[in-house]
């Protein structure tokens, strides 16, 4: 009998001790899971950002080795077609940090446009960055001094599909105009900038960080001109679609005269929301607080204090915090 009580006690034991290995075993990560909320923090993240030949990628770099030194959680830049991929990626639960526009956010967030087969809801914001410009570019010897010139004119707005074409759409509708007003032309900014040289274009929408390189080699053999967006029209504009913020293209970039009104999206950083709120206050404090690490020359844009201008979607409760601590609101 002692025998059979010894095998007994032992088994259950056994028993136990597998139940509660297997229940603390569980990982804390930032994945999709409930574990994710617990507070925790993930042993890796990865910040989706885009092509090695661009902006975010080079940024997403310093983010990550800035968020590992402060956090101590594992952090690595991966390469991506950016934005819209970016967003999908969050979505399916395969990244956790990610570069993207404002609008493309927005579009996501309420199943439009590119994401109309599927709103994204499982995405927050962490802040803007810096500034993607709605350039509207021609030449002196076009004639074009305005949006309303546009109409009847040859125009580029930007591929198909593209935030570029959404930004010309609902530019064009705050001036009372639609795409049937204008020749609509939908290429890329290469081509379209290639446009203007041969006549075949006549003006073209170009959304990105100013200077862009395309526009500048315009600039070596034509006088540019930036269409404005006047300031009512702006503010029209950013009343119906909030990712919008004005903006100007300065004096001396395409050797213009003076600054020129515009309005622009924002670059942003968004975050799974399936990270607890302790870690999104982590990594917001950890960047906004160490940008002189960043070495990219669009580290001297960011400011923490604009990080909630034109943000568009719903701010992580976790970023949140950290703006409420400083004082900071949407302008």
């Amino acid at each position: 009998m002692k025998r059979k009580s010894f095998l007994l006690v032992t088994i259950l034991m056994l028993t136990l001790s597998m139940v509660l290995a297997a229940c603390g075993g569980k990982e804390k990560t930032g994945g999709n899971g409930e574990e994710g909320k617990s507070g925790e923090k993930p042993k890796f993240i990865s910040i989706l950002t885009g092509g090695t030949g661009g902006t975010y990628f080079p940024l997403g770099g310093s983010f990550a080795n800035i968020i590992k030194e402060e956090t101590g959680i594992e952090t690595n830049a991966e390469v991506t077609g950016a934005s819209a991929e970016n967003m999908q990626t969050l979505k399916d639960g395969n990244g956790e940090i990610a570069f993207t526009q404002t609008d493309i956010a927005s579009y996501a967030t309420e199943g439009k446009l590119m994401f109309k087969d599927g709103k994204i809801d499982n995405v927050k914001a962490i802040g803007t960055l810096y500034p993607e410009t709605i350039q509207i570019v021609t030449t002196e010897k076009s004639g074009i001094k305005s949006v309303e010139d546009l109409k009847g004119k040859n125009v580029s707005i930007g591929a198909p599909g593209s935030g570029t074409a959404a930004n010309a759409e609902q530019i064009l509708e705050v001036y009372g105009l639609s795409l049937d007003d204008i020749k609509k032309k939908d290429l890329s900014f290469d081509e379209s900038i290639a446009g203007i040289q041969d006549g075949s274009i006549d003006a073209a929408f170009v959304t990105a960080g100013t200077p862009t390189g395309a526009v500048e080699q315009l600039s070596a053999t034509e006088k540019v001109v930036i269409v404005p967006v006047d300031a009512d029209k702006a503010e029209e504009l950013i009343k119906k679609y909030p990712y919008y913020t004005k903006d100007e293209v300065p004096s001396g970039v395409y050797k213009l005269g003076s600054a020129v009104p515009t309005v622009a999206v924002q670059a942003m950083l968004v975050v799974n929301d399936s990270l607890s709120n302790e870690v999104v206050y982590d990594i917001t404090k950890a960047i906004f607080e160490n940008l002189d690490k960043v070495t990219h020359a669009k580290g001297k844009l960011i400011k923490p204090e604009k990080a909630l201008n034109g943000v568009g979607i719903d701010v992580h409760p976790g970023a949140q915090k950290y703006y409420d601590e400083k004082g900071i609101k949407a302008e």
